[in-house]
């Protein structure tokens, strides 16, 4: 698979749920981490990395673009909104096998179709082109990734975690294609301690089967053992004999 292409900026993210318990979660993707900026398909759950507003859009946007100025407002994070939320809807219907919605393609297309920010070869003597790149620029080169992200080479990389609790979504660019978890801090720590629970209760099932195999009956009391002896041995026992009678001399 070729995953290099879609890995063009760093990914992964901080994720803050409402119970404080903050853990990293690498999406594999940066159209997926900007979608999670949103809850990916349900915006209305409670996202984990939440961009509500233009100035949190203009601190996501510059922390992976720092050639981006934070020159974004409330069209920008229109715009921004209606993007994460197609690329998340596509993302879960990748998931689980399903057709991409037409509607959201056309989303991620038109996007796409703008200018992105270009790369550029450090190490030259001019400045060629603007010297700091516009918000839409930012949204441009994500609906690209999301182009890949989508494309024929992820070839049914993109899953849900394997935990029953949590369903969130991550491409996998594992060389052998075998990831599980949305996070081994979280969901894949998780499986091991209820793994590491459920083989200590059977090795003390265990134990205990074979205890009581091996602990031989009770024995019957020797007191028990000897009425009962008596009672089958008492028709056979004689009678005690009377002693005999003394004879006095005047008798005789």
């Amino acid at each position: 698979m070729a995953t290099e292409a879609i890995l063009t900026r760093g990914t992964g993210q901080w994720m803050e749920p409402g119970d404080g318990q903050r853990w990293w979660f690498d999406s594999g993707s940066l159209a997926l981490d900007f979608a999670y900026t949103g809850g990916l398909d349900q915006p209305d759950a409670g996202p984990l990395h939440s961009v509500g507003d233009a100035a949190a859009l203009n601190a996501w946007l510059t922390e992976r673009f720092p050639e981006v100025a934070p020159t974004a407002g409330e069209r920008e994070f229109r715009d921004a909104r209606a993007l994460r939320t197609a690329i998340g809807r596509l993302a879960r219907q990748a998931s689980l096998g399903e057709a991409l919605s037409p509607d959201d393609v056309d989303v991620v297309n038109l996007f796409a179709a703008t200018p992105d920010i270009p790369p550029v070869l450090a190490g030259g003597g001019r400045q060629a082109g603007r010297t700091n790149a516009r918000p839409h620029q930012a949204l441009g080169s994500i609906a690209r990734d999301a182009v890949r992200l989508f494309g024929p080479d992820v070839d049914g990389r993109i899953r849900e975690c394997s935990a029953d609790d949590c369903d969130l979504v991550y491409l996998d660019t594992s060389r052998s294609g075998t990831r599980r978890w949305c996070s081994m801090q979280r969901c894949g720590n998780r499986a091991k301690v209820r793994a590491h629970r459920a083989r200590a209760v059977r090795a003390v099932e265990l134990v205990a089967a074979r205890s009581d195999a091996a602990t031989p009956a009770p024995r019957e009391p020797a007191t028990a053992r000897w009425s009962s002896g008596a009672a089958r041995s008492g028709a056979a026992t004689p009678a005690p004999r009377e002693p005999a009678t003394e004879v006095t001399k005047g008798a005789r």
